[in-house]
């Protein structure tokens, strides 16, 4: 007679899964808003958008952790992950002057470790709580053979909310701005292909002290800032003409995507320290300087475009609310079809 087959003989674990939705919960739970009606578990979320706006802008992004994972595998390292995972889509939609609404997660792998997964969970809830963003559902995918032993991948997405009069999308930028940079936390989650090179050529001791107490692989590590809360009580205040997060592409590459086709970001490149990892990397790497700017945040993690007037008191403002600002230059005009980011 044929043995009898399950599911769990298949690879894949009902109860683990179950225990996991049960271990998050109370994670999930601390992010929720007043929005939010009902909770984890359905088929779907809802969440109704709130009264305060007359002519409510849905704004969304997506995005993954990259390639980061590989060495939050190898160096068994993945409460930090989900802070990166939720950073990369709110810092996104936040420079069109969004406040997050809600989050969903999807984590797929090919046998569920449950204290594993619960750790890059609880990491996604603390990103969610860090910028008042409700953390309502997703996914958990156990899919034996699509994925290697101890690996998994992550996916999410944040929707958020603005007034549709208060769209940021830099069309009055104009010569004679000023560019604030506000610092990053390290490498945040992109570049992580060329870091792993380096690390890989350089054979570093990642456990030696590196900078401030911290090791090298802490250093590496360390997840995206979120600027959520900070930029939105700096809206209220300022005209911010236009933001850029710093993410796959640098300075150079990000900058231009809330330019007018008419003006250039005059960046000046001795206007902030680049932090010591931007410096190992550099050097162990021996990576060109423009390179540097086109691949890595190099130390800015968030571009903020401001009215000269404004500048000192912006800068002070963000630097009040727990931000380290940096005046990076000022916007010009474009000249032809020059590149309209120049860091020099």
């Amino acid at each position: 007679m044929t043995q009898s087959l399950s599911y769990r003989d298949a690879g894949v674990d009902i109860d683990a899964g179950d225990q996991l939705v049960e271990n998050i919960k109370p994670f999930a739970k601390r992010t929720m808003r007043p929005e939010v009606l009902g909770g984890l578990g359905g088929f779907g979320a809802l969440v109704e958008i709130s009264k305060k706006y007359q002519n409510p802008v849905l704004v969304s992004g997506t995005d993954g952790v990259g390639t980061k994972l590989k060495l939050a595998f190898e160096w068994d390292i993945h409460h930090t992950v989900g802070i990166d995972l939720v950073a990369m889509s709110v810092n996104d939609i936040l420079v069109q002057g969004a406040e997050p609404l809600f989050f969903l997660d999807y984590f797929a792998c090919g046998k569920l470790d449950v204290a594993r997964a619960t750790d890059v969970i609880k990491g996604i809830a603390a990103g969610c709580e860090q910028s008042g963003c409700a953390l309502i559902g997703g996914e958990t995918a156990e899919m034996p053979g699509m994925y290697p032993e101890g690996e998994y991948d992550l996916a999410g997405f944040a929707v958020g909310v603005v007034e549709k009069s208060k769209v940021i999308n830099g069309r009055s930028i104009r010569p004679g701005d000023v560019v604030l940079g506000l610092a990053s936390n390290g490498a945040h989650s992109n570049g992580y292909s060329l870091v792993r090179k380096i690390i890989e050529r350089s054979n570093p001791d990642l456990d030696a002290e590196f900078d401030s107490g911290k090791t090298l692989r802490q250093a590496i590590i360390a997840p995206t800032r979120l600027y959520v809360k900070p930029i939105l009580a700096a809206l209220e205040k300022f005209e911010i003409k236009g933001m850029a997060h710093i993410t796959g592409g640098g300075l150079t590459e990000n900058i231009p995507r809330v330019l007018p086709e008419n003006c250039v970001a005059q960046i000046d490149a001795q206007s902030w320290p680049l932090p010591k990892l931007f410096q190992w990397l550099q050097q162990a790497g021996n990576v060109e300087q423009q390179e540097m700017y086109r691949t890595f945040n190099c130390g800015i993690g968030m571009a903020v475009i401001v009215p000269a007037e404004q500048a000192e008191a912006a800068q002070a403002f963000l630097t009040e609310q727990g931000e380290t600002v940096y005046r990076l230059g000022t916007i010009r005009e474009r000249a032809g079809s020059e590149h309209q980011t120049q860091v020099a």
